[in-house]
């Protein structure tokens, strides 16, 4: 059932990010949050920008057909509708920020640009062949996580992989630099691996504001490195992401999950501290005779809520391992613990 669209109400913090509605978060700017149904992130963060009659969305949210009724009641709000958008600029390629762009462009057109170094994952990820969550089921073997490995094949083993046709490939592919997205409105294109290999963010210095996707999230820390084809050192180049995002002029932060908010600079400080306390945890934790990814994350507090592993569901308690496999291998590879491959299992203890 189509719902009466609203006119854009002020972003001024007074209602929960994940209320349906169409935010005005700076002139031609505005911000739509669109439902993840069976999420724990709840809502994903598209942005519209209109100049005149254009009409540029920065990421698109995840073809199912709740979302695509909030998009459209939410455009409505700003008197455009679905098939005005010209372009969709995605900061990656999970589905909540690409799908729903594939499934409009089939429909109406419009462009799609994409970071070129997420070509791989895309490619993996269009593979009718490939099997859910089948990288990470090899990485879990690597870390020792033999028991979450099987409840992981319980679990995803026999779903048939959803959306497998809207992976397909974007119109063009992203290179950093300044890009004119509409008239009068300029984006400069970072690239900010991590999170995943190709991810980029869009800043508008003109206006003060990132358009950060998952890079910057301001009441979470992003997953690293959760796609089809990762890199070795998905947490260095987080690191060193943040680092360089640090280091351009401070910006409103344009999340793609929680709410806008004041400052970059200041969440990535945070962000930059909470790993580095937690390369320091994981350390120690080695030191005291953890010796694989799934043993030290056992001992190991999850989520702001200081969960135990066990607490977690089997796709986060994924996520925990994977994420703490990349903080021990960037302290391998800093030299502050050795790591050893013994019969397909990844064995780390305290560097000489």
């Amino acid at each position: 059932m189509s719902t009466s669209p609203s006119p854009p109400a002020e972003d001024d913090g007074t209602r929960h990010w994940t209320e349906p509605g169409i935010y005005t978060v700076a002139p031609g700017v505005y911000r739509i949050p669109l439902p993840m149904p069976n999420d724990g992130l709840r809502a994903v963060n598209v942005y519209a920008l209109t100049e005149r009659d254009g009409l540029v969305l920065i990421d698109s949210g995840w073809a199912v057909p709740e979302a695509r009724e909030r998009l459209s009641t939410a455009l409505r709000g700003i008197g455009a509708e679905l098939g005005d958008v010209r372009q969709f600029l995605v900061t990656h390629v999970h589905r909540d920020h690409y799908t729903m762009a594939v499934a409009l462009r089939r429909e109406f057109g419009g462009r799609i640009a994409l970071g070129r170094l997420e070509e791989p994952s895309l490619t993996a990820a269009a593979n009718p062949n490939r099997r859910t969550m089948e990288t990470q089921a090899r990485l879990l073997v690597r870390c020792g996580a033999g028991p979450l490995l099987a409840e992981l094949a319980r679990e995803f083993g026999d779903v048939p992989r959803q959306q497998v046709g809207l992976w397909e490939r974007p119109d063009e592919w992203l290179e950093p630099g300044p890009r004119t997205v509409l008239p009068g409105r300029k984006l400069e294109v970072v690239h900010t691996p991590g999170h995943t290999t190709g991810h980029v963010v869009f800043a508008d210095e003109e206006a003060g504001l990132l358009f950060a996707g998952d890079h910057v999230l301001p009441h979470i820390t992003p997953s690293i490195g959760f796609e089809a084809v990762p890199p070795e050192l998905p947490l260095r180049d987080f690191l060193d992401s943040l680092r360089l995002v640090r280091a351009m002029p401070d910006h409103r932060l344009l999340p793609a999950h929680g709410p806008v908010t004041p400052s970059v600079h200041r969440r990535v400080d945070e962000l930059l501290d909470h790993h580095d306390r937690r390369l320091g945890v994981v350390a120690e934790t080695v030191a005291a005779g953890a010796n694989t990814a799934y043993a030290v994350a056992h001992l190991l507090r999850w989520t702001r809520r200081e969960r135990e592993l066990p607490e977690l569901d089997v796709f986060n308690r994924t996520l925990a391992v994977l994420e703490t496999a990349a903080h021990l291998d960037l302290l391998a590879h800093q030299g502050r613990l050795t790591a050893t491959d013994r019969d397909g299992i990844r064995y780390y203890a305290p560097g000489t």
